[in-house]
């Protein structure tokens, strides 16, 4: 994992193709911030300057370089009813909340609950993303403010030269490995475009880019309980969404660079970088699945490339808007068509019919939910759908192999977890009214998941007890003991060889007393 702030030892061919990484993105991140602040009813200005402080925050100190941040349309689409109701300073309060709500969650180290998202419920996120990113472009051949599509030529001319960026793309990486692709392909459709004065539409039809330095500013909202009822559920939702996106990414990305991330680490940094941007009018942010795939097919690795893709975008605002408002929006649209077939996982088609059902349900519930609604919905659903489909069949493992011994004690051996969602096939193992006077149940090859699976042992117990029977038990660890006599000493427990393990286990195997 790489140090923050760490300053990577390259030769000056790997600067090279970290610097030209960082452009690429810097340039792709400009129409998307935009369009953002569009979404989110607020000044372009303030989607540019989050996509500076967040970018800029997340790639010196995040838990995975390479990985891209800054403003998203998942926290705009939930930012817009805040806005329209509040104004932009009650949006300022609400990235600042959200960041130290992130912030605490890297301190706490939540972010490990990401491996709990199961591989199929990966699969929908990044298939759904990559459909809501292309659905996203459509826009683009739509005549601004209307809704309807462009006049047919001039369609024609914008999907052309989206698959002229998208040919020069897919050439560029096959035969110009001094160059990323991308950049190669923006800037041979931009000199088409601007030599020969070709009417189409233009990063500078969308918004001026144009601004100063973001200055810092407490936000214009007073300091009362009554404003933090306000601010505190989308603080809440944001930050959910957002560190669910970002850890997701970094999954994502560490799977193509077979290197692995900090997620506590990656929690902090996008606290930290929200916290930062609500003192200087930015919207907020989050990982970007787009630009990061751009930012690593590009070749960018390292913290260098994601620091400049920031530095770049300031540069843009101060000096340079002028010449990246003449960039057509037909070859950033190529560019991010490109990301769609990078980032889809074609292979979902090919095992679809060869995985689980349950599995494959879960995929397309996910990726649609995404398209639908959005991500951290989407991921939550995939989650406990994956969940109770585990517990169904968790809970069909149960089973007892059954025995008399020399002394007429019927033994019961148990296998499989005992947990909730087995407490009803495991009653229906046993029968105390023509069972022998004393029953051993051996839990020798079972676990005990939950209080569940603890209860259902006193409720057995008490219905032997009512028979006039004795129920022992044996192998049970050591805190189900004592939780099952907290409860009224209504079992015996052979004290032999009694296993220890927990009734919860973390992913390190520590015991969770």
């Amino acid at each position: 994992m790489s140090k923050p702030f760490a300053i990577p030892k390259l030769s000056l061919s790997e600067y090279k193709t970290e610097t030209l990484s960082g452009l690429t993105v810097a340039l792709a991140l400009v129409p998307e911030a935009v369009a953002f602040a569009f979404v989110a009813q607020v000044n372009p200005l303030v989607g540019l300057y989050a996509a500076f402080i967040v970018g800029l925050v997340t790639a010196l100190i995040g838990g995975r370089p390479g990985m891209i941040s800054g403003a998203t349309g998942a926290l705009a689409v939930v930012m817009v009813s805040l806005v329209v109701t509040h104004g932009v300073q009650y949006l300022f309060a609400t990235v600042i909340l959200m960041g130290i709500l992130q912030i605490f969650a890297g301190a706490f180290k939540l972010g490990k609950f990401i491996r709990m998202v199961p591989h199929p419920v990966m699969l929908g996120f990044v298939n759904g993303l990559a459909i809501v990113i292309f659905l996203a472009q459509l826009g683009q051949f739509k005549v601004a403010g209307t809704g309807e599509w462009m006049p047919t030529d001039q369609l024609t001319m914008m999907l052309g030269l989206s698959f002229l960026t998208m040919g020069t793309i897919w050439l560029g990486s096959k035969y110009v490995k001094a160059f990323p692709a991308p950049l190669l392909g923006i800037l041979v459709v931009s000199a088409i475009v601007i030599g020969f004065n070709i009417d189409v539409p233009r990063v500078g039809d969308m918004a001026s880019i144009s601004g100063g330095l973001p200055d810092f500013a407490v936000p214009d909202v007073p300091f009362n309980f009554e404003t933090f009822k306000i601010i505190f559920p989308y603080a809440v939702i944001l930050a959910a969404i957002g560190l669910i996106e970002s850890l997701l990414t970094l999954n994502l990305v560490a799977e193509i660079t077979d290197e692995k991330g900090g997620t506590s680490q990656e929690c902090f940094a996008q606290g930290a970088a929200n916290f930062i941007t609500g003192f200087f009018g930015g919207m907020g942010g989050c990982a970007m699945i787009g630009q990061s795939m751009i930012n690593v097919n590009s070749g960018g690795r390292t913290r260098v490339a994601g620091t400049l893709a920031a530095v770049f975008l300031l540069i843009f605002i101060l000096f340079a808007s002028s010449l990246i408002e003449q960039i057509p929006l037909a070859a950033l649209v190529g560019v991010m068509f490109m990301v769609v077939i990078g980032t889809f996982a074609w292979s979902s088609f090919r095992i679809i019919n060869k995985i689980p059902k349950a599995d494959a349900f879960v995929l397309i519930l996910v990726s649609g939910v995404t398209v639908a609604s959005d991500l951290a919905i989407a991921v939550i659903v995939g989650v406990i759908v994956s969940a109770l489909v585990f517990a169904w069949q968790a809970a069909k493992r149960i089973g007892a192999n059954t025995s008399v011994d020399d002394k007429g004690q019927k033994i019961y051996v148990m296998h499989g977890p005992l947990f909730f969602g087995s407490i009803s096939s495991f009653n229906d193992l046993f029968n105390p009214k023509t069972d022998p006077d004393t029953v051993v149940i051996d839990f020798i090859d079972t676990r005990v998941w939950d209080h569940s699976g603890l209860q259902a042992i006193d409720a057995l117990a008490e219905r032997y007890k009512s028979a006039g029977k004795t129920l022992k038990l044996r192998h049970l660890s050591a805190d189900c003991q004592h939780l099952l006599t907290k409860g009224g000493n209504r079992v015996e427990v052979a004290p032999s060889e009694d296993p220890e393990y927990g009734i919860a286990m973390d992913y390190e195997g520590r015991l969770e007393h």
